[in-house]
């Protein structure tokens, strides 16, 4: 009888429609942006203190507006620290005329003189965000190299610091002025083009870097539309789980199954030019467990960046509209969450696809060629694309092969590949060419299905997951695969990248995009 009263009293507790429907805890980490950076600006002239930042490209001191005795002092400096000039070496000074600091950057060496200039920008950025002071950077630049250099500080001053809270110091925000003859041309020029790719990369980076509770499927949507708000010819399209259901998307409803966060595909489509458009398509793995196939626990803090491939079509989306550039694009982030659970797919299931193909699931930590599937399948039957490049964080095998200093580059045609590795040493954002090998068909063959999504035991797991990947691209659609879990993060900062998330994939895809015209 007690039991049974106990029993009605518990039932008789009304609990909240919103406290039973809450995912995860409900409480937000944090309720605050990234801090702000420093404003950049061009002039004719330095300003009258400060920092002054002096690029050199040899021994020889650069027209800098110093007064005559100034110069005559860091000629000195220069003189008996045998300062060359030389890329990667700087020469620190104080107490110089009105200056609190005046700092050389060396930039000689090889490469293109854009790479360059972009590089001495993000290496002051990072060198220099302690200075509680207002910044010029000069050195006889052109237009073209002073926008450059705007670029590099823009995207070396990034920074990641929302949920922070103990012993913060807000980083001083004084303005840069990068100075050049022509101000009004380089603000041109970055107002046209470096500002709406700065803008993409940041957003590729916060996406990124945002912790697995914070986004999730349906949060990237919401980013995103926030992202693109008032961007002219820009369309949205989403699919949920009900559509995904109704058009047959068995691969990555499969994928999100184990998550009570459901999946969804994103398509960003931007028309700024003619004829059919590109299509970038990205991994969007919000967070990666393996699912069944349980990943170590060490190192699993990583998987919420296993969405970066997509948070980079995106940005690329962003640069391109923002930018007004004339083209056509159509970028697709096909967001999933992988967890195990009750409801999650097992090894040895059979999924189907969109277009009716069959999938063997051997392991369900190879997940993000699953979802890359029904993507592939969906923007061509739907947009009819000139060309589909892939990306994402797709194999550790490519992180053994490349390390971090290229991504995998996978691809059926020669053309598209060939524009792709331009666009990369354009952009900086290098890749390293790797095989497709017949046979690589005849190792992902099933028993049962049309297709196995690994092959046990080892083998050229970069390739053999690109294959797999390109399975459900039509043939008479130029495609390639861009292989980027080496580079989609820095485990140390460099000039253009804070440690963190990198952001790999926008510079060289929108480069791609404003370059790429497929063969007639």
């Amino acid at each position: 009888m007690r039991r049974h009263i106990i029993a009605l009293a518990l039932a008789s507790i009304a609990i909240p429609a919103a406290a039973q429907s809450t995912i995860g805890s409900g409480i937000e980490p944090s309720t605050v942006a990234n801090s702000q950076t420093r404003p950049v600006e061009f002039a004719a002239k330095p300003g009258d203190g400060g920092v002054l930042a002096i690029i050199m490209g040899s021994a020889e001191l650069p027209d800098t507006s110093l007064d005559a005795a100034s110069a005559a002092s860091v000629k000195a400096a220069v003189a008996a620290a045998k300062f060359e000039g030389k890329a990667g070496n700087h020469l620190s000074l104080r107490g110089i005329g009105n200056y609190a600091r005046i700092y050389l950057m060396g930039t000689a060496g090889d490469g293109e003189a854009a790479k360059r200039m972009r590089e001495a920008g993000g290496k002051a950025a990072q060198d220099l965000k302690d200075e509680a002071h207002t910044i010029s950077i000069a050195g006889g630049l052109s237009s073209s190299d002073a926008a450059a250099v705007a670029l590099g500080y823009n995207l070396g001053q990034y920074r990641f610091d929302r949920y922070k809270t103990v012993g913060k110091t807000p980083l001083p925000t004084q303005k840069v002025t990068v100075v050049t003859a022509d101000p009004r041309a380089a603000d041109s020029e970055w107002q046209n083009r470096g500002r709406a790719l700065v803008d993409g990369v940041t957003l590729s980076r916060d996406l990124a870097a945002e912790p697995a509770n914070v986004l999730y499927p349906e949060a990237f949507v919401t980013r995103v539309r926030d992202a693109f708000a008032g961007v002219a010819n820009v369309k949205i399209e989403v699919l949920d789980e009900a559509a995904m259901r109704r058009l047959g998307m068995g691969s990555i409803a499969g994928v999100g199954q184990g998550s009570r966060r459901p999946p969804r595909m994103l398509l960003v489509e931007y028309n700024g030019g003619e004829g059919a458009p590109l299509a970038l398509v990205g991994k969007g793995i919000t967070f990666d467990s393996g699912g069944t196939s349980l990943k170590p626990g060490a190192g699993m803090w990583e998987m919420k960046a296993d969405m970066s491939g997509a948070a980079s079509v995106i940005g690329t989306a962003l640069s391109l509209a923002k930018s007004k550039a004339p083209v056509n694009v159509v970028a697709v982030a096909a967001l999933a969450e992988n967890m195990p659970g009750g409801n999650a797919q097992r090894p040895g299931d059979v999924v189907r696809t969109m277009s009716g193909k069959t999938i063997e699931i051997l392991n369900t930590d190879a997940e993000g060629r699953l979802v890359l599937a029904d993507a592939n399948e969906y923007v061509i039957s739907t947009r009819k694309p000139a060309g589909l490049v892939n990306i994402a964080t797709l194999t550790g095998s490519i992180v053994a092969a490349l390390n971090d200093e290229y991504a995998g580059l996978f691809a059926r045609d020669d053309r598209l590949a060939s524009a792709i590795a331009t666009a990369g040493k354009n952009s900086g954002e290098e890749v390293w060419r790797m095989p497709l090998h017949k046979n690589y068909g005849d190792d992902m063959k099933s028993d049962i299905a049309d297709i196995k999504n690994v092959v046990e035991g080892g083998g050229p797991g970069a390739g053999l997951g690109a294959h797999f990947v390109g399975f459900f691209v039509d043939p008479a659609t130029p495609w390639a695969h861009l292989d980027i879990a080496g580079v989609n993060w820095a485990d140390r900062s460099d000039a253009l990248t804070p440690k963190g998330a990198s952001g790999w994939g926008v510079r060289i895809l929108d480069e791609l995009a404003r370059n790429w015209k497929p063969a007639k």
